[in-house]
């Protein structure tokens, strides 16, 4: 990355969740590139700092911030980071997320509780405890990553499904009530992403025709750096191998 740093995001503060792999880190990545102040949120802090490090080396700025997204004191812990480290939020990017794959009668209350805690629970509260931030940026995002299960369903994947759905359930009535407060609310959900989550719940897949990490990164960037009185909602990106139109 290093030479490769952009302007278009300098001044901007953005909070990836999940940023210590997969689309998390690959994003976090971009935004760098592109000069945004990068807080990295995930559990793994060891992971984080190496990241955080690999990032200042090329130029940029980041922070570490481990969180539990299933546990609302750690979330309420990260946005007092941000606040207290960055004083300003402008971009919000959601992409922690965890998957049991298994069929219903598979399926224990803890595991439905977990995806649904992880992947839509953390998600709301963060938008909550952050929104005020993002009222000052000119203007905010909020990225939500959900996914292909959040528009359909497979079998093998209720709680994940079900979490999916409400993440992109949530953004739609999130982006109706922003809509006079400067804040953009995006979904993308994307279909077979080379990560270790897609790797678990779809082992059938071919490695090679997954989509890589970057490409989604690349969505992210475009979303938040694109001008113009249009407004994309949300982005579907499939594997070329599979059915279109999802």
């Amino acid at each position: 990355m290093a030479g490769t740093m952009g302007r278009r995001l300098h001044g901007k503060v953005a909070l990836v969740t999940g940023a210590s792999r997969g689309i998390g880190k690959a994003t976090a990545e971009a935004l760098a590139a592109e000069g945004a102040e990068v807080v990295l949120a995930a559990r793994s802090e060891a992971a984080l700092a190496a990241l955080a490090g690999a990032l200042q080396e090329a130029g940029g700025r980041a922070h570490v911030a481990p969180v539990d997204l299933a546990d609302e004191a750690s979330i309420l812990n990260l946005a007092g980071v941000v606040k207290d480290r960055c004083g300003r939020l402008d971009i919000l990017i959601n992409n922690a997320g965890v998957a049991h794959p298994a069929l219903l009668e598979q399926t224990a209350t803890s595991d439905w509780d977990r995806c649904m805690a992880v992947n839509a629970r953390g998600a709301f509260i963060l938008c909550r405890e952050t929104i005020e931030l993002l009222r000052q940026a000119e203007p905010g995002y909020i990225v939500n990553i959900s996914s292909v299960v959040g528009v359909k369903g497979y079998a093998n994947q209720i709680a994940y499904s079900a979490s999916k759905h409400a993440l992109r359930g949530m953004s739609i009535a999130l982006a109706e009530e922003l809509r006079g407060d400067n804040i953009r609310v995006h979904v993308i959900c994307p279909g077979g992403v080379g990560t270790e989550l897609v790797h678990a719940m779809r082992p059938d897949i071919n490695r090679a025709e997954l989509i890589a990490p970057e490409e989604i990164a690349e969505l992210v960037v475009y979303l938040v750096t694109r001008t113009g009185n249009g407004v994309v909602d949300e982005i579907r990106i499939r594997r070329e191998t599979s059915g279109p139109w999802f």
